[in-house]
């Protein structure tokens, strides 16, 4: 009838949303292209208008890439539509020049649609164009825009067996330990998989090692599957029954416990060398600790500017990761001079839920990762319920890092199965998100399913893979159980393993102190000092000859003989370089042309490196950098210095979780120093004090050494001390203000060249003197400039 052909016109002309309901029935993720009268090519540059569409995919195609496994919806925005640019369905079979787009110089806007949507908005959403490198940005469109190929047969069941371990793991835990607290990994689980195609594409690369900081969720999991931590330890740590050969620190929980392994490439040759990194339930305060530790073992290798052989890769939770301060920090040191580590990767499992808020509550950008684009990272947006286009991502990810040193991030959008821990109900809060998770099948079902239905592998074949890792967990489980339980025993005390040798010879000859004095004179030809440096300069080579040295140069004088004996010197801190107070001078500026001269890198042919950095202004992230630095290099001196002691609170967190109490958790020891000017010089309250008792609270079983020396000698010898008595314990030194110009406050040469540090300055006037002390009354103890 007349109606009925009506009504299929209407409906062919997209009536009723007749086109928007078969694209939700087939979860096409974007709207259809609207039925609407066409435009004349004279009315608009179609060409140009092609272009622009080219590139409003390449920087909003993300916005509606079908990312979120929780929740299927047709995305749209106005930029990405085609009526928005002058183009409408008459359009899609035409022909337009594309300069180049996809291989191509011509294409029809059908087919230009096809890889742009293919490219941006299937799983994978790239945020890239906010890079400004052109280069970059290149690199990166000739590898995104391209036809997407499923993987191997053989690399899919690799994949799906990483999956089966995953959640075969997490199955038995729930299980056995009911109740116990692991911060599963359950509803994340393609992590797994993501991180085995990080570390495949590391050893491909012959890369050393990859270092691996993250917060608690799916820690256990990583510990197993990843770096290769023996699955029967895990066990018998939830048994309690700790092997004390194996056992380290006051037993922190499970999963802040760090490990080291190796990883063998499934296909192909190549190993490398993983470790996580202990970490405390501090959100993200492991991030600056990690590249820390990951340039010192750069250092250590010293493989020159493009020796980045060692990779850190930083994982995140989505409501930290915004929420953090310290992300920010860290991130800012990526392209530093002294921090650099030659690009991190980023892996953010995004549970789309912090605790019990919700994303709108936890952060006012549109992703949680917006902040990395600070420093130009590109950010992959993936669906974690695609383990395919994770391990792609993974891999292109490591290439971006390698071609281009930069970091780059992973935004790995699942669900957190269960509450923040086994025994929370996240229903209470997250009600309707808990109603779509409980009726949800896992990402290996999934995967499993979608390898049967594509004919790559058969039903039995999937059956066995996880049935036969669910045995080696029972076997594994059963033997732990079946072990006698470790006889329990009084741990050492680690003030005994940390008493420091009590006469230890820290002098120095006096050729010594003349070749440093001469260092600091001995500048390159044509080299033009500022005018009120170079009495600064003249003044060290006299003090090397005739004594009165001052506290700087008796800082020098211990800095740059420890260099004489080989020893590696990092320093670094706000303003360090020179010093706030005009005092260090580490670095020779030349007033007319900005080159710099290192007297210390000058001493000897055979000396050790001196590496000396003014940092960020931060203080979280600069001194968990020096932290994780003097974790990694135990034979390096490293150093922070705060611009003002007081400034250090802003590290706090470091120093409570990490150097303080590092040794006594998880046996991680530290040689960090911190010196923090401090003293009464008349400049208010908050450039006072730099916190002493703070310090002194946090003492405990020998893990710090406070000092507040009163003079350059005393200093001098202090820090050689701490380089060269084998214990490693962090050093606080409270430094002077004022005294840096008193005249007073200086050393003779004989006290560089004998004695040692003394704990306890006495009265010069009963000073070895045990008589005239019969009549003593009174004694009167103090620090620092009163003595």
């Amino acid at each position: 009838s007349g109606d009925f052909l009506r009504r299929v016109h209407q409906l062919l002309l997209g009536g009723d949303e007749f086109y928007d309901g078969i694209f939700r029935s087939l979860r096409v993720p974007y709207e259809p292209i609207r039925w609407v009268q066409d435009i004349p090519e004279g009315e608009v540059d179609k060409t140009a208008r092609v272009l622009e569409l080219i590139d409003a995919y390449r920087t909003r195609g993300h916005l509606m890439a079908d990312t979120d496994p929780l929740n299927y919806r047709q995305r749209r925005h106005p930029d990405l539509d085609v009526l928005s640019h002058g183009l409408t369905l008459w359009d899609l079979d035409r022909e337009f020049a594309v300069g180049g787009f996809s291989g191509e110089k011509h294409m029809k806007l059908r087919d230009v649609l096809g890889v742009l949507r293919g490219s941006y908005c299937r799983t994978i959403g790239t945020e890239y164009m906010h890079i400004l490198d052109p280069k970059q940005r290149a690199w990166l469109q000739e590898r995104i825009e391209v036809p997407h190929v499923k993987p191997p047969v053989a690399e899919q069941k690799y994949i799906l067996s990483k999956l089966n371990a995953a959640e075969a793991f997490e199955t038995f835990l729930q299980t056995k330990y009911v109740g116990q607290k692991r911060f599963s990994l359950e509803g994340g689980e393609t992590v797994i998989p993501l991180l085995d195609a990080v570390l495949d594409s590391a050893a491909e690369d012959e890369l050393d090692e990859v270092v691996i900081g993250m917060p608690h969720r799916g820690r256990l999991n990583v510990l197993a599957n990843i770096v290769g931590k023996p699955i029967s330890q895990i066990f018998r740590e939830f048994e309690g029954n700790l092997d004390p050969d194996q056992a380290h620190g006051s037993g922190d929980v499970k999963y802040h416990l760090g490990a080291e392994g190796k990883y063998f490439r499934m296909f192909g040759d190549g190993e490398t060398t993983v470790s996580l990194t202990a970490n405390p339930s501090h959100l993200e305060a492991v991030d600056p600790v990690l590249e820390g530790i990951v340039r010192a073992k750069q250092d250590l290798l010293n493989k020159g500017i493009e020796g980045y052989t060692v990779l850190p890769v930083a994982m995140h939770g989505d409501a930290a990761f915004a929420g953090q301060g310290v992300v920010a920090e860290t991130l800012n040191l990526a392209l530093l001079r002294g921090y650099r580590t030659g690009g991190t990767v980023h892996i953010v499992v995004n549970n789309q839920v912090g605790f019990t808020t919700a994303p709108e509550n936890s952060r006012s950008s549109q992703y949680c990762t917006d902040v990395a684009k600070m420093i130009g990272a590109p950010v992959f947006h993936v669906n974690g319920d695609d383990p395919e286009a994770c391990v792609w991502v993974a891999r292109l990810a490591v290439t971006y890092r390698q071609r281009w040193h930069n970091d780059v991030v992973i935004d790995m959008i699942c669900y957190r199965r269960r509450g923040h821990n086994e025994g929370d109900d996240p229903s209470m809060t997250q009600p309707k998100m808990y109603d779509v998770i409980d009726t949800k099948r896992s990402v290996r079902k999934m995967y499993t399913e979608s390898l049967i239905g594509r004919g790559d592998i058969s039903m039995d074949d999937a059956e066995h893979a996880l049935k036969d890792f669910s045995s080696q967990l029972e076997h594994v489980f059963n033997e732990v159980r079946e072990l006698e339980r470790g006889q329990v025993t009084a741990s050492p005390s680690v003030e005994q393993e940390q008493a420091a040798p009590t006469k230890l010879d820290t002098a120095v000859s006096l050729e010594v102190i003349t070749r440093i004095g001469d260092a600091h004179v001995e500048l390159p030809e044509g080299f033009t000092v500022h005018p009120r440096v170079q009495p600064v300069l003249d003044k060290r080579y006299t003090m090397s000859r005739e004594g009165n040295v001052d506290w700087a140069f008796g800082e020098l004088l211990a800095l740059g003989s420890l260099i004489m004996d080989g020893k590696l010197v990092r320093m670094s801190g706000q303003d360090m370089r020179r010093g706030t107070f005009v005092q260090r001078h580490s670095v020779i500026i030349d007033r007319k042309t900005g080159a710099e001269y290192y007297p210390l890198r000058n001493l000897t042919p055979d000396q050790g490196r001196f590496l000396p950095y003014d940092s960020a202004l931060s203080e979280f992230a600069a001194v968990g950098f020096e932290y994780g630095y003097s974790v990694a290099n135990p034979r390096a001196f490293v150093a922070w210095e705060a611009q003002f002691g007081d400034f250090v609170n802003g590290a706090q967190s470091i120093i409570d979780e990490f150097i303080s109490s590092g040794e006594a958790k998880w046996g991680q020891t530290s040689d960090v120093v911190l010196l923090l000017p401090h003293g009464h010089e008349g400049q208010g309250p908050d450039h006072t004090s730099g916190r002493i008792e703070r310090f002194l609270q946090l003492c405990a079983e020998g893990s710090m050494t406070v000092a507040v020396p009163s003079t350059p000698a005393n200093y001098f010898h202090l820090l050689r001390r701490h380089a060269m008595d084998g214990v490693r314990r962090p050093l606080v030194v409270f430094t002077p203000k004022s005294m840096l110009r008193n005249k007073r406050v200086v050393s003779p040469l004989e006290h560089f060249t004998v004695g040692r540090f003394r704990s306890v300055l006495d009265d010069p006037r009963f000073d070895g003197q045990a008589g005239p002390v019969d009549g003593v009354r009174r004694l009167l103890l103090c620090s620092g400039k009163i003595y």
